[in-house]
């Protein structure tokens, strides 16, 4: 007689079958052996059980313990590839900043107050003793040492001692026109070099023809005769000293 595989049953299954079927019968038919001996088989059908479901306790708690870990190392990924991203913006974003402050620095038109902290004590035309013809320049009085700045940028094509001028700096910008900056203390250029806007040339000082300290500025467009610059840099530059 053939049987299918549907019908046959476990090993387990199959004692505990047995085992049933055994204590079923009289007891007076049977030796205590076989009592114990059936009662052992049972007791080890159990304890089976009990392992294969706790085997299947664990398998479930090591499954769910592999997606846990499977899930945080999806959500680590997930942000250390946004760090990435906020990083990458952060830089191009920085280094836009940059080259747009950089362009803005270097630019032939931007200007800067030549110095801060200062007061005129006298202006273009200014007549008097003080000098042997009329006032060429805008003398802004400062203590000595207050920083002097190029006015626009330029290029210095002369930083030495100009007898009544004292110690003079002279930058020419991209238009032609010459600035004059006179009876400085020091200076912090060289001829040939570049400057821009707000960059130190020197610092005033009273060097030269001077009674007091200040820096004597001048405006000669093309490199020829002065002019007022007070017209010129609010035309130029949009200031107003």
């Amino acid at each position: 007689m053939g049987f299918s595989h549907s019908t046959l049953a476990s090993p387990t299954q199959a004692n505990s079958a047995v085992n049933l079927a055994a204590l079923s019968l009289d007891n007076g038919s049977m030796s205590g052996i076989t009592t114990a001996r059936i009662q052992a088989r049972q007791l080890a059908t159990r304890d089976s059980s009990r392992v294969q479901l706790a085997g299947n306790d664990t398998n479930k708690k090591q499954a769910a313990a592999a997606q846990l870990a499977k899930a945080r190392a999806a959500k680590l990924t997930a942000t250390q590839a946004l760090t990435s991203k906020r990083a990458s913006a952060l830089a191009k974003a920085k280094a836009a900043a940059d080259a747009a402050e950089k362009k803005a620095r270097e630019s032939a038109t931007r200007c800067e107050i030549m110095l801060t902290g200062y007061h005129i004590t006298a202006t273009f035309g200014q007549g008097g003793s003080r000098w042997a013809r009329n006032h060429t320049g805008l003398d802004f009085a400062a203590p000595v040492g207050t920083t002097v700045r190029s006015v626009m940028k330029g290029v210095v094509i002369f930083a030495d001692w100009a007898g009544a001028y004292g110690r003079q700096v002279q930058v020419r910008h991209e238009d032609g026109t010459v600035t004059w900056y006179n009876h400085m203390s020091k200076f912090s250029v060289s001829v040939g070099e570049t400057v821009y806007a707000g960059d130190q040339v020197g610092a005033v000082g009273m060097t030269g023809n001077t009674t007091g300290p200040h820096m004597h500025f001048e405006v000669h467009p093309d490199g020829g005769e002065a002019i007022d610059p007070a017209p010129w840099l609010r035309d130029h530059c949009g200031l107003n000293p």
